[in-house]
């Protein structure tokens, strides 16, 4: 499997493991390592580096970092690196606060190796996970198509082996992998999907659940990859930018199909320094197009406001283009005649 992910990779020359310590992981390390002594992927060279990121959450971690680090060495890896993070959890849960100070930390070590592509210890339990957490949050195609074996530098290998898997090959090797306390602590939602939720639909469904869960991920990352490209070609071609606010005509959006039509609106709002909206919020800024109640504003994630401009109002605008500005606070003149554009304005700072 990872011969086959670094020849899809473009034979990186230098590659580094992200190991946390944990069988998944460890045992990626170790796969990692055997081409790291023989010097070479089908003939390419290769050479192999790992990073352990200590996240500092527990009482010992800079320990465990340092006998993995120790056990990396063993293996023949170079370099090995410790990295310490501070987890931020400003603003979001603790698992995608520890998740976006370990990615940070993976890319400056890559950055800095010169190394190509960072190897994580995924499996297709994690991908199992991930699809029913998906499902649990009421997500759409992008969530629910899971991991991607690939997404820029990062390589996710082992999405095709069991956890079991991972395990057995750290027992063949004779490595202890450190057995994190939090992937079984059910105050955490993932731990309580992989500990309770699962092994209960393996044992009521039957056997092949977790295959199953991961086969729906691979067959929705090709749906989610060819709407991502409709949509983003088809805002390409219709969004018309004035400064720091941008709009897009009414009657061309009225007339996608909804699945591109949602992602074009949600591209929309990021463009100008928005997040990604709720399914809510898309809705709501959606239904500005039926021309039925307030035109607006419609407040996105991010400090976005989206509101409908008539034609009547852009008319009006060559005349006197203040008019046709709302007030941040308030919201736009009602008017009868049809909508003319969906405009998405970033909002002003806060005054201090």
């Amino acid at each position: 499997m990872l011969q086959n992910a670094l020849a899809d990779a473009g034979y990186p020359r230098h590659v580094i493991v992200a190991c946390s310590g944990g069988p998944d992981s460890l045992a990626l390390a170790a796969v990692a390592a055997y081409f790291a002594r023989r010097g070479h992927v089908d003939g390419h060279p290769v050479t192999v580096g790992a990073v352990v990121v200590d996240h500092q959450l527990q009482d010992g971690s800079a320990g465990i970092a340092a006998r993995t680090a120790h056990a990396l060495e063993e293996l023949g890896l170079s370099p090995v690196e410790v990295r310490a993070v501070t987890v931020a959890c400003a603003g979001m849960g603790p698992e995608a606060a520890a998740r976006e100070a370990r990615h940070a930390a993976l890319e400056t070590a890559a950055a800095q190796q010169g190394a190509e592509a960072i190897l994580l210890g995924h499996t297709l339990d994690d991908q199992a996970e991930q699809v029913l957490l998906g499902l649990a949050r009421g997500s759409g195609t992008r969530s629910l198509a899971g991991m991607r074996p690939a997404r820029g530098k990062l390589v996710r290998p082992f999405l095709g082996l069991r956890r079991a898997d991972t395990e057995e090959i750290c027992a063949v090797e004779e490595l202890e992998p450190w057995h994190d306390p939090t992937n079984a602590d059910p105050a955490f939602a993932r731990s309580r999907t992989r500990v309770e939720v699962l092994p209960h639909l393996e044992e009521k469904l039957g056997p092949g659940v977790a295959e199953s869960l991961a086969r729906t991920a691979a067959i929705l990352q090709l749906d989610a990859d060819y709407l991502e490209d409709v949509a983003e070609s088809t805002y390409a071609c219709l969004v018309e930018r004035d400064g720091s606010e941008l709009s897009l005509p009414e009657e061309a959006l009225r007339t996608l199909a909804p699945a591109i039509r949602y992602r074009v609106i949600a591209k929309a709002a990021a463009d100008v320094g928005g997040q990604q909206p709720s399914y809510q919020r898309l809705l709501a800024a959606e239904a500005l197009l039926r021309r039925q109640g307030s035109a607006g504003p419609v407040e996105l994630p991010g400090g976005v406001s989206a509101y409908r401009l008539s034609l009547a109002q852009l008319e009006e605008s060559k005349d006197n283009p203040a008019k046709v500005a709302p007030d941040r606070a308030g919201s736009v003149p009602r008017e009868r005649a049809r909508c003319g554009k969906l405009v998405f304005r970033p909002q002003k700072p806060p005054a201090k």
